[in-house]
């Protein structure tokens, strides 16, 4: 059956080849469920039906929907693809803060509020329909497993998130700043304010991430005897302790979906005005009619989660410079920050 599917594929287009490694350090998992972590455009019925097709095979085998996958093992499926206008990607004259550009590579400052890529809901006005007008169609290269609407894209930020990012544009500088992020060796550092305060001045978060069983639209923290979830860890420092709020400075060893985000809420320290992980509401601090007040003028500064990709470092792919760069904090966060150092201030006037 799968030759047959191969064959469709072949002749008229309708279908596409995936092929997943997983990974080492992979905990034992149902098939669909992995499937629907790496995949979040496909349903879950979906996938089943395609396992029970037998398109979807481990190491050359056909399996169940209840298999479990294991390390190493390699999956490959064949999917129905998606009609070719969900990937055609429309140039759009979008501006790019452009913070350096050579012929292999270019950094960017992505504004908060600017989504990454298309996805459902948002088919133009992103970072990417600014990137094929900036470039003028000419041909970025794509990650391999990426689809093709994410021409150039090393990684990513959220769309609430500000800071910077690489954008590669060879295929030699794609697959050299891509091994960096797999072998962790890229340095990045996000800043954040955080709603109350981490007990310990410097420390790290281990615990791995997956989709939220409920909510599609939320990761979460898996233990290690539980199913689901990759390896996550952030390590944190606090900056800034400002009585209700922190600010922490975060470095990603991984680069898991929302993963300061979850790692945060799982600590029970969610980002200031995260609307998807409960930071936007008051978790810390007085009942006072005037406080309450207080806190929803800091939201309307900052309506969005107070995470800022601070810097970024890695090898140039080409010269083997060691390449770094810092952003400012952007003038919504920093005027959240302002408007809290100043209620300390007066705090401590008052205690003094």
């Amino acid at each position: 059956m799968l030759e047959e599917k191969e064959k469709v594929e072949k002749e008229n287009g309708l279908f596409e080849h995936h092929r997943i490694v997983v990974d080492p350090k992979q905990t034992p998992i149902r098939i669909d469920k992995f499937l629907l972590d790496r995949m979040p455009k496909v349903s879950r019925s979906k996938i089943q039906e395609a396992i029970k097709l037998g398109t979807i095979r481990v190491n050359d085998k056909e399996v169940k929907s209840n298999h479990k996958v294991k390390p190493n093992e390699i999956i490959t499926l064949v999917m129905p693809k998606p009609p070719a206008d969900e990937f055609q990607v429309i140039p759009e004259d979008i501006p790019l803060d452009i913070r350096y550009e050579d012929d292999h590579l270019m950094v960017i400052h992505k504004p908060a509020g600017l989504v990454v890529h298309p996805g459902v809901g948002n088919y133009s006005g992103t970072l990417v329909n600014g990137l094929q007008f900036y470039f003028q169609n000419k041909n970025l290269p794509v990650m391999q497993g990426n689809n093709p609407d994410r021409p150039g894209l090393v990684h990513r930020i959220d769309k609430g998130t500000s800071g910077l990012m690489v954008i590669a544009k060879n295929d030699y500088a794609m697959k050299h700043l891509a091994k960096q992020f797999f072998d962790h060796t890229i340095e990045r550092t996000y800043w954040g304010l955080i709603w109350g305060e981490l007990d310990d001045d410097e420390g790290t978060i281990e615990g791995k991430i997956g989709r939220h069983d409920r909510n599609r639209l939320q990761m979460a923290v898996y233990d290690d005897d539980e199913e689901g979830g990759k390896h996550a860890i952030t390590h944190y420092k606090v900056l800034e302790r400002l009585y209700y709020v922190s600010l922490v400075e975060c470095r990603l060893e991984t680069g898991r979906t929302h993963q300061i985000r979850v790692h945060m809420k799982h600590m029970g320290n969610p980002l200031f005005n995260d609307d998807r992980y409960g930071g936007d509401k008051i978790i810390k601090g007085t009942v006072f009619t005037k406080y309450k007040q207080f806190v929803h003028n800091c939201f309307k500064i900052i309506e969005r989660p107070a995470l800022h990709a601070r810097s970024l470092g890695f090898v140039h792919p080409d010269t083997g410079e060691n390449m770094y760069f810092e952003a400012d904090l952007p003038d919504d966060f920093k005027g959240a920050l302002e408007k809290w150092q100043k209620y300390v201030a007066g705090r401590k006037e008052i205690s003094s």
